[in-house]
């Protein structure tokens, strides 16, 4: 476990503020960005992605970033990202990075949010020729509920399903690597007790946890915790918490890791010394999730997907 150093602690909204007078321009942007890509449709309402095209030196690998905090994925989450510099370092290490909105808790479960970020994985697979990428060399990212769901995705990966009518489903979940910022990782034990289900009550079941056996809400609370539910192999993992964090104990990444190298995963933790949720010299450590995911993601030329016809 490696500890690094910081100033000052940090929550995410005071973070998002004090840079909120940087100038964004496009032209000296490493990307060009695509925005409100429609990867996926339920119930008639359209999942939708950015898309962040290196300029130059484009390495043919991408990242999928969970763009979702508090489990809310409107557009400020985008702006929030890009304010931590995600997409200018990613971009400039040749990544492109596809920046998915799985939708919000007032409409969606956990479970549901979960799907659609596996749709969207399917999606930048079945794309991949057309963003001339490799669909086998996946990153997959996020920070806080973003990471949460990034996580819970990246250990419950799904097969595709040969004889599916839809494209999309003939494609499996599996990515390469995963690296997340300060997730939630264990509802069943959130510094040695069970999380609050009324405050996830609607992150549970649509409507509440009202109605619900509490070993219903137990279960539910199982199913959406990635720490319980690791098999191996396990892909590479890092996680980046703070040590001070206010609203996701660090208990979570720690437990989190553990649960990885016992199914005989590779999992690395780096502990940001006073590190809130997050913190002002964030940059510094999406920096460094980029090396990481140079060495798990050694450049490729791409190729199309196989999709069984």
């Amino acid at each position: 476990m490696k500890i690094i150093n910081c100033a000052a602690v940090f929550g995410w909204f005071t973070f998002a503020g004090s840079l909120g007078g940087v100038a964004q321009d496009s032209a000296s942007l490493p990307y060009e960005q695509k925005q409100d890509v429609v990867y996926g449709e339920v119930h008639g309402t359209g999942l939708l992605m950015d898309v962040f095209t290196p300029k130059e030196k484009a390495n043919g690998l991408a990242i999928v970033d969970v763009a979702s905090g508090a489990w809310h994925s409107d557009r400020g989450k985008i702006r929030d990202h890009t304010l931590a510099q995600l997409y200018r370092i990613f971009c400039t290490h040749g990544y492109t990075v596809f920046a998915i909105r799985p939708g919000s808790r007032t409409r969606y479960t956990g479970l549901e949010m979960a799907t659609h970020v596996r749709m969207g994985i399917r999606y930048v697979k079945l794309h991949a020729a057309d963003y001339k990428i490799d669909p086998e060399r996946l990153g997959l990212t996020g920070a806080s509920a973003g990471g949460h769901l990034a996580t819970l995705v990246a250990v419950t990966p799904e097969a595709g399903q040969p004889e599916a009518n839809q494209p999309l489903q003939r494609l499996g979940t599996q990515v390469r690597a995963a690296a997340v910022f300060f997730p939630p990782t264990d509802f069943l034990d959130w510094n040695g007790k069970p999380a609050d289900s009324q405050m996830l009550a609607d992150l549970f079941f649509l409507g509440g946890i009202k109605g619900h056996s509490e070993a219903e809400i137990q279960e539910r609370a199982r199913q959406l915790s990635p720490a319980q539910l690791v098999t191996a192999p396990p892909i590479p993992f890092l996680l980046i918490h703070g040590d001070a964090d206010p609203l996701v104990p660090l208990q979570q990444s720690q437990k989190m890791v553990a649960a990885l190298k016992a199914a005989g995963g590779s999992a690395e933790l780096i502990v940001k010394k006073g590190g809130g949720h997050p913190w002002l010299t964030l940059p510094e450590e999406v920096k460094i999730m980029a090396d990481w995911f140079d060495q798990q993601l050694p450049e490729t030329k791409p190729n199309p997907p196989v999709v069984p016809k």
